[in-house]
């Protein structure tokens, strides 16, 4: 019988002890950026839905998806985080994927202002754009409109016509991964944005990038994730998710691509530190660095204080969310959660949530009268607020507080609001 993480203290295994004392076989051994086997799994939280961004047509589909086993590995050799139980194979990255951001003119106001800073910053104009993962195609479609550029974007998820846009002949989009088939694809200009963190083998993947645009030196390229540092520092177990099997501090990132064979010209954060940008061109070669002193991980940045401490900010955000929902069934209070997306979905699935949340609103009208994966919650606009008059509205992620809080001052709604 596998036992959980709140069944035992122990809050830090190596891999032999990790299996022998839960009964499971790790589907990994190694460290899917360095190669280092000194690995310490930390986080684990198994049958979790294999999707999140995915559309779910019924409720009996949503609840019954296939699901996997999370179980987080920190290596001490370089300080990237992997999932050591990863199944790649559980994964569907198709055209009812949903992961759009761009309904929020919060986010739409972030993406003009990236767009325009890397225009600015590396004269991109009249240039050939490739945009790896390029989901819907909103950013590729930014930078093309504004720096007057071409752009092919690679997604197996890309939706002809979805944003209703129009067709620009200056855009191409590929409905596959990104790998060396497209080696004759032109690029001045390399940009991958939330998607280094669905991919498990990323040395081999940088690795390959490298490759393909070997005879191109000049090439930058823009690579934005993810801040796992942030998620350790605030307990954020809702930033946990089966897709990401990759996650990055600003340390761990840095190192792999210098040992993947690329000199990092700039790396900083955004979107209030929620995420890490990289940018970076091909070097002569991949540099041999030092491996990290596991025995003191603060200074290396990778979380508060170390492994434990991290573990123990997860356990405590549980446990008050916990609470929170349970006393707000015992006054009969009715919640909803704003943010359909994967946020949502793990937030409800790690607290096991069904019938405490009856609905998910969305502003994305595409995902209306879809249904969560796992936990079964219809996803709604916000219109049908106005029926429902919810009690509580719990918003998945603080930056959109102000936009959602607009929205429902202009429908007379006053609902207590909470933030992750």
């Amino acid at each position: 019988m596998k036992v959980s993480q709140s069944e035992n203290r122990k809050v830090l295994f190596n891999i032999d002890e990790f299996e022998k004392s839960k009964s499971v076989k790790l589907r990994y051994r190694n460290c899917p950026s360095c190669g280092g086997g000194d690995i310490s799994i930390f986080y684990w939280l198994e049958s979790v839905p294999a999707h999140s961004v995915l559309l779910m047509p019924t409720y009996r589909i949503a609840v019954n998806y296939p699901r996997g086993d999370i179980y987080l590995g920190f290596c001490s050799g370089c300080g990237f985080v992997s999932n050591y139980g990863y199944e790649p194979e559980l994964l569907e990255y198709s055209h009812n994927c949903e992961e759009s951001q761009g309904f929020s003119l919060t986010f739409t106001k972030f993406h003009k202002s990236l767009a325009n800073k890397l225009l600015d910053k590396y004269d991109l104009h009249n240039k050939d754009i490739v945009e790896i993962g390029c989901g819907k195609g909103e950013f590729l479609r930014l930078l093309c409109e504004l720096g007057d550029n071409r752009g092919v974007g690679f997604d197996p998820a890309y939706v002809s016509g979805w944003d209703e846009g129009g067709e620009d002949e200056r855009l191409r989009f590929v409905e596959d991964f990104y790998c060396e088939k497209y080696a004759d694809v032109s690029c001045d200009f390399v940009c991958c944005k939330m998607t280094l963190e669905h991919i498990h083998d990323v040395h081999i993947f940088l690795s390959t990038v490298r490759t393909i645009t070997y005879n191109r030196p000049e090439v930058v390229l823009f690579f934005q994730v993810p801040d796992f540092g942030h998620v350790s520092q605030v307990g954020a177990f809702w930033d946990i998710y089966y897709e990401h099997c990759s996650y990055f501090t600003e340390d761990s990132l840095r190192r792999l691509f210098e040992i993947s064979g690329f000199e990092v010209l700039d790396l900083w954060r955004g979107y209030e530190g929620q995420y890490l940008m990289i940018e970076a061109k091909r070097a002569e070669k991949a540099r041999d660095l030092p491996k990290v002193d596991g025995k003191n991980l603060e200074s290396f940045g990778i979380f508060t204080n170390n492994l434990e401490k991290t573990v123990q900010n997860f356990k405590k955000s549980k446990e008050k969310w916990r609470n929170f929902a349970a006393k707000s069934v015992e006054k009969d209070r009715q919640i909803v959660v704003w943010g359909a997306g994967s946020k949502a979905v793990s937030f409800l699935n790690t607290l096991r949530l069904r019938e405490e949340i009856e609905y998910a609103v969305d502003i994305n009208h595409h995902m209306w009268g879809t249904f969560m994966a796992g936990t079964g919650q219809e996803i709604v606009g916000p219109e049908f607020l106005r029926k429902y008059q919810p009690d509580i509205i719990i918003i998945m992620n603080p930056i959109y507080q102000n936009e959602v809080k607009n929205t429902l001052n202009k429908m007379s709604i006053h609902p207590e609001i909470v933030t992750l």
